[in-house]
């Protein structure tokens, strides 16, 4: 990571294009009376200066969000970004590219931004970069981590709580949202102990898994692959699907509060199952979930609890289901590798209510009394060429227990 500090500005650099655009932006001419009665209008022009509340917002509101703004980012705002970079002992490119990571808006040299809390934080990646505890791309890698899973995480837990004194307050949207203003400052607190919490003990158990693999899941993991050193992805992971049937015609004749309920059921429901089964979600993306288990054993079961839990949901459509138990590459929160492709590829095939596998993990459970296979109709598939699916379903044993 680059120390040097250089305050010259060519004219065709990236912040003398911003100043110029700042300049722009600062000497337009005002808006006509029809423009500024355009709303869309007036959010996009708002939406340019984030940092700045609209001239008609109440004080109220107003004065709510400059305190809460104190509490959340440590202070006044104070520094520019040249100021905080110089700090930090880091050059500006440096650390617009850990902001960038972080999700932070692009700033001109004047804006003033940042508090010292900010210059805290950014010392702190650049200290471990010096040290030689990660390199810099590593610590770009791990704030991108932070800023995108926080940003999700923030407008969940907005809209979370606000959907909430909708459906129990009696509340419109504008409404509820004016009064979370009121509320957060008693929830910051608690809010981030949780965090805190989570984090942690989310990293105990990805610190046993680690322990569980180095020392018992060898076999497993070169079990027909030839060893460890034939193949560029190094996780051997159970990759499975549950997709929605018909959630595109059901969404369109839904209202807005409806369809909202039903994919919170969905995403919570998936995720309570894949959690008893010992798996981890990966992710939602509307209508379909992805996640990936240890062994394919506990892959399977969870693949049937999904089709047998969305089965007697009255509230819910059935799902198509897939698993399959393959090599895979792990990077920024999110799986690759053809055992994702072969898996979303047989959740298409899958007939309603049912799940398939591939040869592979067929005959990996084959002896497994808990699972019956049963082989389909060979099927060209692309990207695969032709390939035997196989159908599967519940054997001996209650399956997974969902409460």
């Amino acid at each position: 990571m680059s120390t040097e500090h250089n305050n010259s500005t060519r004219a065709d650099s990236p912040q003398s294009a911003s100043a110029a655009a700042h300049q722009a932006r600062e000497h337009a001419p005002a808006p006509s009376a029809a423009e500024a009665a355009d709303p869309i209008r007036e959010l996009a022009q708002a939406m340019e200066s984030p940092l700045k509340i609209p001239a008609h917002t109440p004080d109220e509101i107003r004065d709510t969000v400059a305190a809460l703004e104190r509490r959340l980012i440590g202070g006044q705002r104070e520094f520019r970004r040249r100021e905080v970079a110089a700090q930090a002992g880091v050059s500006l490119h440096s650390a617009r590219k850990l902001w960038r990571a972080m999700g932070f808006p692009e700033l001109s040299d004047d804006e003033v931004f940042f508090t010292q809390r900010d210059e805290e934080a950014l010392a702190t990646m650049v200290g471990m970069v010096r040290d030689g505890k990660l390199t810099e791309e590593t610590a770009i890698s791990l704030m991108r981590s932070v800023g995108q899973m926080t940003d999700r995480m923030v407008v969940w837990q907005i809209e979370a709580l606000v959907e909430d004194m909708i459906a129990n307050q009696n509340m419109s949207d504008r409404q509820a949202r004016r009064k979370l203003f009121d509320m957060l400052p008693d929830l910051i607190p608690q809010i981030e102990d949780l965090l805190v919490y989570s984090w942690r003990r989310q990293l105990n158990s990805a610190v046993h898994r680690m322990a569980l693999r180095a020392e018992a899941g060898v076999a497993a993991y070169t079990h027909g692959s030839g060893g460890d050193g034939d193949t560029p992805l190094p996780l051997a992971r159970a990759v499975g699907f549950a997709d929605l049937v018909s959630y595109t015609s059901l969404s369109r004749r839904m209202n807005e509060r409806t369809l909202a309920q039903m994919v919170q059921r969905f995403e919570s429901k998936s995720a309570e199952i894949i959690s008893v089964g010992g798996g981890r979600l990966v992710k939602t993306i509307g209508d379909e979930v992805l996640y990936v288990a240890e062994t394919p054993q506990a892959g399977a079961q969870i693949a049937l609890s999904l089709s047998r839990e969305f089965e007697a949901d009255e509230m819910l459509p059935q799902t198509r289901g897939a698993v399959v138990w393959g090599r895979l590459l792990s990077r920024l929160g999110d799986i690759y590798g053809p055992t994702v492709n072969m898996a979303a590829r047989l959740t298409s095939l899958a007939q309603p209510g049912t799940v398939l596998t591939d040869a592979v993990t067929a005959n990996t459970l084959k002896n497994d009394t808990r699972f019956v296979l049963t082989a389909q109709e060979i099927t060209a598939v692309r990207g695969f060429g032709d390939i035997q699916p196989f159908e599967l379903s519940a054997g001996v044993g209650a399956g997974l227990v969902i409460d």
